[in-house]
């Protein structure tokens, strides 16, 4: 039996803010999921396109009061239980952490059950919670009815400032909160957990200070474009060359999660990351 999966983050609210933003299914319906109906404490659920297997509500409340949540989550053929605790750490930023049952780091690489993409949706949803509670524009959320994986967000800053955090390795290990070693050049590695992980993808197309295309092997092709909108910069992203069978749903969850906090580390005063 694995350990269950734990996600931490700061949110800029107080804790009856996030308690609000979690069970009232109109706010659900922005910053989670395409459907959601919530009738404390007997019903808690949420389905649609954006959801994993959301072709119906899966979901069972086991629990809630004013600082935990917790139901069961029938995913992949398994019962599942997810758990969400509040504890205040100020008037206006709250701790949340999230627990999550029968996840297989394994089954995320392969793809070989649904349940992989629970770190990384789960991580885009709460990335979305963040940005919601902070009055941002929200990043695209997963399809799960569709193969095409592309969105686009607005940064408040320089292009030329944009391509660096993106291409430099010390700034892109920070904002995403994981090493990552960076060789700006087509045929360079692309190293998650740093040049020393044993693993690097490979960058096949690069033009300076404006687009890279990154090489993952059974998940596709990784694509990010800048451009100058009004001042700001329009950072465009794309996965292709997957299996459509097969689409590495978990891999672009996890690459979206990360560009929210690309963003905060260029707008934010005095950035701190959101994960803990």
């Amino acid at each position: 039996m694995t350990e269950p999966l734990t996600i931490r983050v700061r949110l800029a609210a107080s804790a009856k803010t996030v308690h609000h933003a979690l069970t009232d299914p109109a706010e659900l319906r922005t910053w989670l999921t395409e459907y959601a109906e919530v009738e404390l404490p007997h019903r808690y659920e949420f389905w649609g396109r954006n959801t994993p297997e959301g072709d119906a509500p899966h979901q069972r409340l086991l629990h809630a009061d004013d600082h935990d949540l917790r139901f069961n989550w029938l995913l992949g053929g398994e019962e599942t239980t997810t758990t969400i605790n509040l504890a205040e750490e100020g008037p206006d930023t709250t701790i949340l952490t999230l627990t999550q049952t029968h996840f297989d780091f394994a089954e995320a690489i392969s793809g070989s059950n649904i349940r992989g993409v629970f770190q990384t949706w789960w991580s885009l949803g709460l990335a979305n919670l963040a940005a919601y509670l902070e009055g941002r524009p929200l990043l695209p959320k997963v399809d799960f009815t569709s193969t095409d994986l592309r969105g686009e967000l607005l940064i408040d800053a320089p292009m030329d400032a944009v391509y660096t955090s993106l291409t430099d390795s010390e700034q892109a290990s920070a904002w995403f909160g994981y090493p990552i070693g960076i060789e700006p050049w087509v045929g360079g590695r692309y190293a998650m957990g740093g040049f020393e992980s044993g693993y690097a993808a490979k960058v096949v197309d690069l033009e300076p200070g404006r687009r890279m295309s990154v090489d993952w092997g059974p998940t596709g092709v990784t694509t990010w474009e800048l451009d100058e909108s009004a001042g700001k910069t329009r950072l465009t992203f794309v996965q292709s060359g997957f299996d459509e069978q097969n689409p590495p749903y978990a891999a672009w969850a996890g690459s979206v999660s990360g560009l929210a906090e690309l963003r905060r580390f260029h707008e934010v005063p005095d950035w701190q990351p959101i994960w803990l």
